[in-house]
């Protein structure tokens, strides 16, 4: 239903207790949602139908708690995961609802950041230092809050922000306020964290932030920024980590295409969409994803142990979704389809206290100082479209011409040089995920099983995607719970990557040098992965050194057993040998094999080991998975073909 008057019914929910949602995301409508708050525990438990089985529509708040769903750790603040069962809905034409909501500014009473500068940028440095350094992972998200005081009855400030953000942010993918009788969320997410419509799941990864110039962005400002290699690893590496869940989600591994602009009104950002097929559950779907890699950083979970390290506060909604779960009439398959938006760039009202929380994402190329002004910038995106703080003023008129009109500035997307720039990016990529992808079950190993151990990294989740585009019936174990009876009965074994240091006795790394050692030991096709690659070189008494400078999300073209190959890094861990070494026999103290001559394929310069091989086992310290990996697939095949 259509009300082309609102004003009575914006003035309802002003004066009223009953909760309520606006949604903003077609630019010619606002969606009204009213019904009944249930909070639930698991997202299995959002309930999708009354108790006749009749499929109902409902707008779930997904905390960042949840990812306890997952075995995750965090800061476990109870926030619960709130369902709003919509029993109404209507649509008001955005002109309309700007007419009708209220408009007086809110008022902000001592405000300022709950982590100083200074302090912010000391947990940088450690981040960098302590768990990049250190192998824990490629990038992480730390966050930090503005806070102030609002003297204002909680649903005016509500819609008068959420009145603030559709007048004045531009490019959301959400603009929206969700009203309940204890909490208030209102915000302009740029990103769709997930959706799925027709068996089609779509990701929406963005990373790289452009801060506007005073006076707005131009094309020069941004190509500088586009040219950064920071910031375009920054992206590719949230690509790499969503198209792990994607490749979890979906029987056809997902495809990339882009790179496109997010043009807001104080920012740009950078992003890709990736899109497969699933017929799994919409809250399954959800459950795999959580949560985005642009918000809390990969690998996933270990992301949220350090994320546990360096934040004090819990998080609540920050880095979560809004899921809207909608009918859509199926008998077969998914009854509903899933629309979930990133719970970022939000403002959130709790007993007269204002937070916007707001994160940087941390890279080995980090600079401490610039981390900072990145979460003063993602802020003043916030608080200036809320009009908390002066919004930017446009671009004056060229001198040469002061009286001229000011001409619509056509996106910044179609300028030339922006685009070529902006395409350039691909020529890096894999082009295995740029195609459509499918698997039928033929390729070279067609008839043979493998089995991916897991280290908890789910790049295993593409290795497995493309193992079974070689033809392998592919199977993935965690490796917990990895036996010996599995491990000895694959055609191929597959020990994945992982986090940390390979020379550790942790119960996971022991677990990993055991897959490794039962393998070459009784000489069964084996193929080592990155961490599992340190492993095996460790039993054959190849050193083990870390890095002076991470390998995180590096492309490097290095000679393979006589083939050059482009192939993305993540280590932080080498194994070494004597510079110009190319066979040899390696053994230490309690290696399982001795007397073993094998291949080694190693810088010339440093002896960095990038591949292994001998005997029924090929190793690989690059990411053949990667989109980073150009010759992935080739190298996969090469050295799975060794090994077997």
């Amino acid at each position: 239903m259509t009300v082309l008057d609102p004003s009575p019914l914006f003035a309802d929910l002003v004066a009223g207790s009953a909760p309520f949602a606006l949604i903003a995301r077609d630019g010619a409508t606002v969606e009204v949602l009213t019904g009944d708050v249930v909070d639930v525990e698991l997202l299995a438990d959002i309930p999708l139908t009354d108790a006749d089985g009749v499929a109902r529509e409902v707008l779930a708040l997904v905390p960042y708690r949840q990812v306890r769903e997952r075995g995750f750790v965090c800061h476990d603040d109870g926030a619960p995961l709130r369902c709003l069962v919509i029993e109404d809905r209507v649509a008001v034409p955005r002109a309309e609802a700007l007419a009708s909501l209220p408009s007086s500014p809110v008022p902000l009473v001592d405000a300022g950041f709950d982590i100083s500068d200074e302090d912010y940028a000391d947990i940088v440095r450690r981040v960098i230092a302590e768990e990049i350094g250190r192998g824990e992972g490629a990038n992480f998200v730390i966050r930090r809050d503005f806070v102030a005081g609002v003297d204002v009855d909680p649903r005016t400030a509500a819609l008068t922000w959420f009145r603030a953000l559709l007048e004045h942010e531009k490019g959301a993918y959400w603009t929206f306020a969700v009203v309940t009788d204890d909490h208030i969320a209102v915000g302009a997410s740029p990103e769709a964290h997930v959706s799925a419509k027709d068996g089609i799941v779509t990701m929406n990864p963005i990373s790289g932030t452009f801060r506007h110039p005073a006076g707005g962005a131009t094309a020069e400002t941004l190509a500088e920024f586009l040219r950064s290699t920071k910031e375009t690893e920054e992206l590719f590496m949230v690509v790499d980590e969503e198209l792990k869940m994607m490749s979890a989600v979906c029987s056809d591994g997902g495809r990339i295409t882009g790179p496109h602009l997010k043009e807001m009104s104080r920012l740009t950002h950078t992003e890709y969409m990736l899109r497969g097929s699933s017929e799994l559950d919409p809250r399954d779907i959800l459950r795999e994803t959580m949560f985005a890699p642009t918000v809390t950083g990969s690998p996933m979970q270990n992301a949220c142990t350090v994320i546990a390290r360096h934040e004090s506060v819990p998080r609540g909604y920050y880095s979560g979704v809004a899921a809207l779960f909608t009918p859509n009439g199926s008998t077969e398959g998914p009854t509903h389809d899933l629309d979930a938006p990133i719970l970022i760039r939000t403002a959130y009202l709790v007993d007269g206290r204002l937070r916007v929380p707001v994160g940087a994402t941390l890279v080995r190329h980090s600079d401490p100082d610039g981390e900072v002004g990145e979460t003063h910038g993602k802020a003043a995106g916030v608080l200036g479209a809320i009009g908390a703080i002066p919004r930017d003023v446009p671009a004056a008129p060229a001198a040469s011409d002061p009286d001229a009109p000011a001409a619509p500035r056509r996106p910044l997307a179609e300028d030339p040089a922006i685009a070529e720039l902006l395409a350039s990016r691909n020529d890096r990529l894999a082009p295995f995920w740029m195609n459509p992808q499918d698997p039928d079950g033929s390729g070279p190993f067609a008839g043979r099983t493998a089995l991916v151990v897991d280290a908890e990294d789910r790049f295993t989740t593409m290795l497995a995607h493309q193992l079974r585009h070689l033809g392998l019936d592919t199977r993935i174990v965690h490796w917990s719970e990895a036996t010996d009876a599995e491990i000895d009965a694959a055609d191929l074994v597959v020990s994945g990557p992982g986090p940390g240091d390979p020379r550790d006795d942790s119960p996971r790394m022991s677990a990993m040098r055991h897959v490794v050692g039962r393998r070459t030991a009784r000489r069964d096709p084996l193929l080592a992965v990155c961490l599992s690659h340190q492993i095996l070189a460790d039993s054959l008494g190849i050193e083990l050194m870390p890095l002076d400078r991470p390998h995180q999300g590096l492309q490097k073209s290095v000679d393979v057993f006589g083939e050059d190959a482009s192939i993305g890094f993540y280590n932080t861990f080498t194994a070494r040998v004597n510079p110009g070494d190319r066979r040899g026999i390696f053994y230490g103290p309690d290696a399982p094999v001795t007397d073993l001559e094998i291949d080694v394929a190693a810088d010339p310069v440093t002896g960095d080991v990038y591949a292994l091989r001998g005997p029924g086992f090929a190793s690989v310290q690059g990411h053949l998975e990667s989109i980073l990996s150009r010759d992935g697939m080739r190298t996969l095949e090469r050295l799975i073909a060794h090994a077997l």
